[in-house]
């Protein structure tokens, strides 16, 4: 079973729809044989609503389940009311956030493409700090926060269970400069070492590189258990959009091995990224 209070969360509200959908019934059905209302059974199953041990047991009931598999549920339900380390860092990371680094931590598959920035999980402390600061809306503090938050999650690459991670980026990543030509250069040096670990693949898709099939960055994520499916993340300035949809799914798929095909090697890639790293030293 996935660790994060989140995967638990989003791994019980799967399980609440399969019993539902397999039961014939509707959410508004389901609620009007509980006293609850449909929006209720509703959220429960998109996750977006807090889930109590004892609708649990009403739910089972209902559905006819066997005790084993309501005191699974129920301990889904307890464990996601736990707080994920990236939690205690209050307004440093938004709330829309806080789900998909929750996700990202349960992921064994990852797979990232950037248009604009490097990625995130390669950010120096400068960097992922000039980001923050310029534009943003923050307190000193709460950029201290996020930043930190940001380079606790990168210890993820580097742990015995780390997930196969295949990142993308746009050559203007690379060379749009953020910062200083120093910070960059200690930024790409920071990439370049990223690409080392074992289970990273890191490409970049050059200028030159024709029409490709995207139109802004995404992450796609998927979980060692097959119960779990994968999913689409793409954020934005005040929200992010979880896309969890077969289609989607497939569709984001054939348009990241449409990135990977049109992208350089990873051995022509690093030559790429070292060529500005001594441009940036001159």
């Amino acid at each position: 079973m996935a660790g994060s209070p989140t995967a638990r969360r989003r791994r019980l509200s799967i399980e609440l729809k399969k019993l539902r959908e397999k039961s014939g019934h509707t959410c508004a059905q389901v609620g009007d044989a509980l006293d609850w209302s449909g929006s209720k059974v509703n959220r429960m199953e998109t996750g977006s609503g807090r889930i109590q041990p004892s609708d649990i047991d009403a739910l089972c009931r209902f559905y006819s389940t066997s005790d084993e598999l309501r005191e699974f549920l129920k301990s889904l339900a307890r464990q996601a009311k736990t707080r994920g380390w990236w939690q205690v860092h209050g307004a440093g990371v938004p709330e829309w956030f806080n789900i998909y680094i929750g996700l990202e931590q349960d992921a064994s598959v990852l797979r990232q493409y950037q248009s604009e920035l490097l990625p995130g999980l390669m950010q120096t402390e400068e960097y992922a700090r000039e980001l923050h600061t310029t534009g943003a809306h923050m307190s000193a503090e709460d950029i201290d926060r996020a930043v930190r938050v940001r380079l606790e999650r990168q210890s993820m690459l580097t742990r015995p269970d780390a997930p196969d991670a295949w990142f993308i980026m746009n050559e203007g990543a690379v060379r749009n400069i953020i910062g200083d030509r120093a910070l960059m250069r200690g930024q790409l040096e920071r990439v370049l070492e990223s690409a080392e670990l074992p289970t990273v693949t890191l490409q970049v898709l050059p200028f030159d590189s024709g029409t490709y099939p995207v139109t802004g960055s995404f992450t796609m994520l998927g979980f060692p258990a097959p119960e779990d499916p994968d999913l689409v993340y793409r954020d934005g300035i005040t929200d992010a959009v979880y896309l969890e949809g077969e289609h989607h799914v497939r569709e984001y798929s054939r348009a990241f091995d449409g990135l990977r095909a049109a992208a350089l090697s990873p051995q022509r890639s690093a030559r790429l990224i070292k060529s500005v790293v001594k441009e940036y030293a001159g």
